[in-house]
């Protein structure tokens, strides 16, 4: 029976999931109750709330177990009280489109999480962390191979790594927002839980390719994820392929240290993952804000589009200013947290190429090089999603007559907005904690490293190291705009001239003549049309044949990964599943055959061996 006891771990590792869950679920709940207020029943409102406890009692299980079989039972609570969650609102088709969407992927991933639970059992003879660490320690290294491909796999699906990330785009937006903000800033997390708790702590990393792989996924979810991300005016879309190119910064840092412990650059693995925790809490919190922001838009306006918003800074102040703190922060621009956690990774990766083998250096400093271009695609794309929606006129009219968000949800935007700035200037104090999380988590003596950003020391022996002041950054950024305005007050106030803002040099412009998200991506779509494949749609309505009543123009990108994958796949599943029917006749006489059949081929089995 000790297989199923109720083991909880409270280490480090796990105490810090259990604080990243309740940082963003505590003010997401608040925020729930100005969101769902006349938007559905009393009952339905009742069932959301308890669906989401139990959305957060099993995300909290899921990183607190101690035991796999109790892992595999909390992820699979976790997976389908989310999925009931995406389909809430089930008046629209698309919510339960995308719940079947998810749900399928969530169940591939989770068979091969059983896959790799069993292969595991096999070796440890139990379920406890404990005996399965000690089993690793033995286990033969193609067995060790096959078990971290299928881990990748299951937690890999979770998490959103291309190409397994086909089901997030279409979950995170149909749900309500304040559980798009969980599922987008915590629940995708536990995948990156897993893969530290199972690959790095249990099984441990023993092989160079194990971080290259990550590293290289890691780079592809992060251009895949920022690319898509730049073609949408869906702003909770937007914001879901956000979540992918994070997921992607984040697995920079999980990736780099794997690879700096397979060659037992100990010092670099503890930075490494420090630089990827920080950027999972950084990325909850700020990805929570967007995405509580996005609902208030949707609450106030009732839709998502980009393109039929605009000049709700006038009308939502508030929560314009939220929006565009988290757009800052994601956009990795100094002094908020996600400048601070992707400065880290860069660094980790550069100071990296120095000490590791010639072969890989190259391989290191382009997967910096892949952060950076990432890092400036993020800030295009937010640079879009606040001018489009919050600036210029309004494109509708149920932006011009937007209200801002009521009192509690603008209670869980500001408290989120709070932490950004909080985890920015408080960099130096969460790293210290950070290392002895990743000290835990790989196993290393963290006690002799310098926990001060700084004066991280990376390489002691060398006396080098990475030196970065937050508050003396931001100081300065205040010095630098107040030299700046009194230059204007001084010698240019009196020479300037005002002109109405977004009006292109013209005046008496309306919205329709304004610049849209559509407009504002296209050269990016142009730069980037070797992967995104753009086509166009055009339809003209005459009333004669030489008078055009109306034109329609429309661009698309093809979505590479479903059309050239997954659709694939399914057509093979559907032919297969035909000849399967087959196969039932309905005939007992049939039936009786293939028993006796399956009966002979296993006693020639036994005899053989």
């Amino acid at each position: 029976m000790g297989n199923f006891s109720l083991n909880l771990l409270f280490d480090p590792l796990s105490l810090f999931f259990l604080f990243v869950i309740f940082i963003v679920s505590l003010p997401s709940a608040i925020y729930s109750f100005g969101y769902l207020k006349g938007e559905y029943s009393v009952g339905k409102i009742k069932l959301s709330w308890f669906l989401l406890a139990i959305f957060v009692l099993s995300m909290s299980l899921v990183v607190t177990a101690g035991n796999a079989l109790i892992f595999l039972l909390a992820w699979e609570i976790m997976s389908l009280v989310s999925y009931f969650l995406v389909v809430f609102d089930t008046k629209h088709e698309k919510s339960v489109q995308a719940g079947t969407i998810y749900i399928v992927m969530t169940h591939i991933g989770t068979a091969f999480l059983i896959a790799a639970f069993l292969i595991l059992y096999k070796h440890a003879h139990s379920f406890d962390f404990t005996a399965i660490k000690n089993a690793c320690q033995v286990m033969p290294s193609s067995i060790k191979h096959l078990v971290f491909l299928f881990l990748l796999i299951g937690f890999g699906t979770k998490a959103g790594i291309v190409p397994m990330h086909i089901w997030l785009p279409y979950a995170h937006p149909q749900a309500p927002s304040h559980i798009s903000s969980i599922m987008s800033g915590v629940m995708i997390k536990t995948a990156v839980y897993g893969i530290i708790r199972f690959v790095i702590f249990l099984l441990g990393v023993n092989s160079l390719w194990w971080g290259g792989l990550v590293l290289v996924l890691a780079v592809i979810t992060c251009l895949v994820g920022i690319v898509y991300a730049l073609m949408e005016s869906d702003i909770k879309k937007m914001l879901a392929y956000s979540s992918v190119e994070n997921m992607g910064v984040i697995l920079l840092g999980i990736g780099a240290a794997m690879f700096f412990l397979s060659l037992n650059l100990q010092y670099l693995a503890v930075f490494s993952l420090v630089a990827g925790l920080y950027h999972l809490v950084n990325h909850a919190i700020f990805k929570g804000l967007l995405f509580l922001s996005g609902g208030s838009v949707y609450k106030a306006t009732g839709t998502r589009d980009m393109e039929k918003l605009g000049g709700l800074i006038k009308v939502m102040p508030q929560t314009a200013f939220c929006f565009l703190l988290g757009a800052i922060a994601i956009s990795a621009l100094p002094p908020l947290n996600g400048f601070v956690s992707e400065w880290l990774t860069l660094q980790a990766l550069f100071w990296g190429a120095f000490y590791v083998p010639v072969s890989a250096k190259l391989f290191l400093t382009v997967c910096a090089g892949m952060l950076a271009l990432t890092s400036a695609l993020a800030a295009a794309c937010f640079v879009k999603a606040f001018g489009i929606t919050f600036l210029a006129l309004p494109r509708s009219q149920s932006a011009k007559n937007a209200k801002e968000a009521p009192v509690s949800m603008r209670i869980g935007m500001f408290f989120l907005s709070l932490m950004i700035i909080c985890f920015g200037l408080g960099a130096s104090f969460v790293i210290k904690l950070l290392t002895r999380v990743a000290g835990t988590a790989t196993g290393i003596n963290v006690s002799n490293m310098k926990f001060s950003l700084n004066n991280f020391t990376i390489m002691p022996q060398a006396g080098q190291g990475v030196y970065l002041s937050v508050p003396l950054l931001a100081c300065a950024l205040v010095v630098f705009l107040f030299i700046g305005w009194i230059f204007y007050i001084k010698f240019l106030r009196n020479k300037s001239r005002t002109y109405t803002t977004w009006d292109c040099g013209y005046y008496k412009l309306d919205a329709r003549n304004e610049y849209t998200a559509t407009a504002f991506s296209k050269p990016f779509r142009i730069a980037f049309s070797f992967f995104l494949l753009p086509y166009r749609k055009t339809e003209k309505i005459r009333e004669s044949f030489y008078h055009v009543k109306s034109f329609v123009y429309e661009t698309h990108t093809t979505m590479v990964f479903k059309k050239y994958i997954y659709k694939p796949l399914l057509g093979s599943v559907f032919k297969t599943a035909k000849i399967m029917r087959n196969i039932q006749a309905g005939s007992i006489h049939l039936y009786l055959g293939y028993i006796f059949v399956t009966v002979f081929l296993l006693i020639l089995f036994m005899n053989k061996f």
